[in-house]
């Protein structure tokens, strides 16, 4: 009997003795420190905003879940970090949606010429998104929390821009399919190259000139290879912060509503964010000997002319259920 009751006796203690550990196990995972990649400078509104994230969720949480950003590709380069979430390399991390326009048509909507040539037309096109690329994201393996927008975009040349004649045969350097395409269609022989890559392009003659935000001017020291900015505005492409889905699944759920908040709020602060830069911007890039200038109303009407193009090639590529989110986002406009 003592035998049998020693045995019980040992039995219960393993038990407990497991039961403690799994809420030591949990308390341990709950007090949890994530690693987050970004591919832009510390300066950048997005890495700002980002930061401020990072602070919410870490208030919200009282420390229980803490993140540590790693920014302008030092950690993993920016075309690289979707694949370090999706794997679980980076719990967290920062992409640009335009570069994977290959893989759905859905990525590279926001990035045809004027289908949302504003901030108010950008933010309701991101909310007719968000349905189909919270499906889209399960299934391979994130989450996206937060979106922001790019300012509206303009080319970087070394001469000024009086007309499409000006375009001809520059080499540009564009950063998605649908910004090629519409490159080449405004008679440019454009080029997709990361952003990292920019400034060695220029010493080395791939490239001329640009198509891009003037945020990315000044994160690369534009001036330092163009004179003129012309704005376009037509493009409003968006960012996105993605979690690895199983590591965002694997937290207490009041953490995960904490996220989900702070990434909420990152959204609205986002679009915020971009209007109240782009004129500083514009100003920084004068300020460092840049000529800006409007686009000329013929670069304009050819952009229109191109975008609704590449609309009709869009829709000939497109599922229903993304033909479906295009139709709901033009009847709330």
């Amino acid at each position: 009997m003592n035998i049998r009751h020693g045995a019980k006796n040992l039995l219960a203690a393993a038990a407990i003795a497991a039961t403690t550990a799994g809420v030591f196990a949990t308390t341990a995972t709950a007090e949890t420190n994530w690693i987050m990649a970004s591919g832009y400078a510390d300066t950048n509104f997005m890495t700002r905003n980002i930061q401020e994230f990072i602070e919410d969720v870490k208030a919200a949480t009282e420390g229980e879940l803490t993140i540590t950003l790693h920014s302008n590709g030092t950690l993993i380069k920016l075309d690289g970090i979707r694949r370090a979430v999706q794997t679980g390399q980076v719990q967290i991390g920062e992409v640009r949606l335009g570069s994977y326009s290959n893989e759905d048509p859905m990525y590279n909507l926001a990035g045809l010429p004027f289908v949302a040539g504003d901030y108010d037309s950008a933010w309701k096109l991101m909310q007719a998104q968000k349905p189909y690329f919270d499906e889209m994201f399960g299934k391979i393996g994130f989450k996206a929390l937060a979106y922001q927008p790019w300012p509206g975009q303009g080319f970087y040349t070394k001469s000024p821009v009086t007309g499409l004649a000006d375009f001809k045969g520059q080499k540009l350097r564009i950063y998605s399919k649908a910004t090629q395409d519409m490159g080449n269609a405004l008679g440019f022989e454009a080029t997709i190259l990361p952003f990292a890559e920019i400034p060695q392009a220029f010493a080395t003659g791939l490239i001329d000139a640009l198509f891009t935000s003037p945020q990315t001017g000044i994160d690369i020291q534009a001036w330092d290879n163009t004179d003129h900015f012309t704005a376009a505005g037509a493009i409003y492409t968006k960012n996105a912060i993605i979690v690895n889905k199983d590591a965002f699944e694997a937290l207490p759920e009041d953490v995960q509503m904490a996220l989900v908040k702070a990434g909420e709020a990152a959204t609205k602060r986002g679009w915020e964010m971009s209007k109240a830069v782009y004129g500083e911007q514009l100003e920084t890039l004068k300020s460092n000997g840049m000529t800006v200038a409007d686009a000329p109303d013929e670069v304009i009407a050819k952009l229109k002319e191109i975008g609704g193009t590449m609309m009709a090639e869009w829709k000939a590529s497109a599922s229903p259920e993304a033909i479906a989110v295009l139709k709901a986002y033009q009847a709330g406009l």
